[in-house]
């Protein structure tokens, strides 16, 4: 059968079935982490976190690059026709996905105590251990959902993100819940939350493996007559694309693990007790899950764009892949830019909301969010100008960058953490400091590498125009609303929070129709677009 009959979507379609399956994972995850939160609490939830920032670190190294590779490689396989080089090189990437998530499970598994305490956080022993598994399983996820992308099919990948989304938030809340109750121990309860991830990735590669056991048979045998790459060939063109992006991604993660290391110790060197550091660190960790609610919405565009940029290139098609960054850089615009100033102005609201903080945590919940808004822009626009270049074949680039970006960022939170005043509201300050170098430097970098680059600052203007609008309307509804009602009521929290989202979502699509912030293009790429662009009256 030719690979034209797998199921495609168009990359803006593509980004929309993984936007709107983000958007129930993350519904999910709310459930998930805020009564999680109020389970184990601020020093059980600082745990949890620990064992997911050393697990980032072993994820990234087994899964930033490959996929990428993969999606690439399988994407210009797909546009030849060529079904023969499409298995091969899944094959490839196969064995490379399981040798390496092996070692990482290996290592969480039997080495937990020390890395728990590597970490300043010998509590978190349990999460770690519990969590070893998935480094495995996310590998052979990693590979299924790698071969239908390349294909430019979002639809197993979005359905194995909302199963993985509910067996977490079953499996671990009800392990918190129990294991707290049956031990009375914040460290057991911990790992059974985490645990909940384990499960959810095992349930997600038995259904990915399903749907993949049945697209690899409608591939069919192939035409004999088309060449392939030898495995030799195929494995080092996939590690010489995937080296450098895992390089730039694990580098910084691991940088980002260093940090925790690093203001732990500063925060106990200046005067903090143990319990105090950790009950900081579980809040700070709460505000950046908040804070990658937004950043989650990018994702979809990334993975949608790299095989449809591939692909365009293969084909040598240069304004279908100049159509597609600029209608790229105009949705990161328009998903960033009203989050950034939301974030900004409802900080207290949500925080108290979600987080469920009053008092001295309220005050400081709500300064770390309001910094952490700033970084919206930056680390999306980051994000996208990553994978633009990486799918120009420039993956060097970005490495260099993030290097740069993430030396910056260790060294501020070395002075910033350890000065009393600042202590942990130092960590996203630089993270703001970092993502803003990185988006410098990879803006100079792509005009000077890609012929024609995409109009990135231009393309976002009317998202902040139209966000400024938005931010003056939405701060005048929560002022009189917090007039009204206490922050210290569930009603109240609800009401301020609740009220002027829904007020500046409606400000800001009418900002967005009147600044033409979208084009009739942008919506022809999407699910029914035609209706969508006569609604907005998008004409031309």
């Amino acid at each position: 059968m030719p690979v034209s009959n797998t199921k495609k979507q168009s990359f803006l379609h593509g980004a929309a079935l993984l936007a709107l399956a983000t958007a129930i994972v993350k519904v999910i995850g709310a459930l998930y982490k805020i009564p999680l939160n109020a389970i184990i609490g601020t020093r059980g939830f600082a745990y949890f976190n620990t064992a997911y920032d050393i697990y980032a670190v072993l994820l990234m190294i087994s899964t930033a690059g490959l996929p990428l590779a993969m999606s690439r490689m399988i994407s210009a396989a797909s546009s030849l026709n060529n079904t023969r080089q499409m298995k091969r090189i899944y094959r490839t990437a196969q064995g490379i996905f399981i040798a390496l998530g092996s070692a990482g499970a290996l290592l969480m598994t039997v080495f937990s105590h020390q890395l728990a305490a590597f970490q300043q956080q010998p509590n978190a022993w349990a999460a770690i251990a519990c969590l070893g598994p998935s480094a495995l399983l996310v590998c052979m996820i990693s590979a299924f959902r790698g071969f239908f992308q390349g294909q430019g099919n979002m639809i197993p990948t979005s359905v194995s993100q909302v199963i993985e989304a509910v067996i977490k938030l079953t499996v671990g809340l009800g392990a918190a819940f129990v294991l707290l109750k049956l031990t009375r121990s914040i460290p057991l309860a911990a790992g059974g939350a985490i645990l909940g991830v384990t499960v959810g990735c095992l349930v997600a590669v038995g259904y990915l493996f399903v749907l993949f056991q049945r697209a690899y048979r409608n591939l069919g045998p192939g035409d004999p007559s088309q060449s392939v790459d030898s495995y030799r060939s195929i494995a080092r063109e996939l590690l010489c694309i995937a080296i450098p992006i895992t390089i730039g991604s694990a580098g910084l993660q691991i940088l980002t693990m260093m940090e925790v290391k690093v203001y732990m110790t500063q925060l106990l060197a200046t005067g903090f007790t143990q319990d105090m550091a950790d009950s900081m660190k579980g809040i700070y960790n709460m505000t950046q899950t908040i804070y990658n609610l937004p950043c989650a919405f990018i994702t979809p565009l990334t993975v949608s764009a790299i095989p449809a940029i591939t692909s365009a290139l293969t084909l040598k098609q240069f304004d279908h892949v100049r159509r597609t960054e600029e209608s790229a850089s105009r949705i990161t615009g328009l998903i960033c830019m009203p989050c950034a100033v939301g974030l900004l102005v409802l900080a207290e609201p949500i925080m108290a909301l979600l987080g469920g903080y009053q008092g001295e945590e309220l005050a400081l919940a709500s300064t770390l969010m309001r910094v952490l808004s700033v970084c919206v822009v930056f680390s999306s626009t980051v994000m996208l100008t990553n994978t633009i270049m990486q799918a120009h074949g420039h993956v060097n680039l970005p490495v260099v960058n993030m290097f740069v970006g993430g030396v910056l960022k260790l060294t501020m939170v070395y002075f910033l953490s350890g000065n009393p005043r600042i202590h942990i509201i130092g960590a996203p300050i630089a993270w703001v400091c970092c993502f803003v170098c990185i988006t410098a430097l990879n803006l100079f970098a792509m005009a000077k590498a890609i012929p024609h680059p995409p109009r990135m600052v231009r393309n976002m203007c009317k998202p902040f125009v139209g966000a400024l609008v938005m931010g003056a309307v939405v701060y005048a509804v929560y002022y009189g609303l917090s007039q009204l009602l206490p922050l210290t009521t569930i009603l109240g929290k609800l009401v301020c929070s609740a009220v002027p989202i829904a007020t500046g979502a409606a400000v800001y699509a009418v900002c967005v129709v009147k600044l033409k912030a979208i084009t009739r293009e942008d919506c022809m790429l999407l699910p029914k677009g035609e209706r969508i662009a006569k609604f907005l009256h998008l004409d031309s």
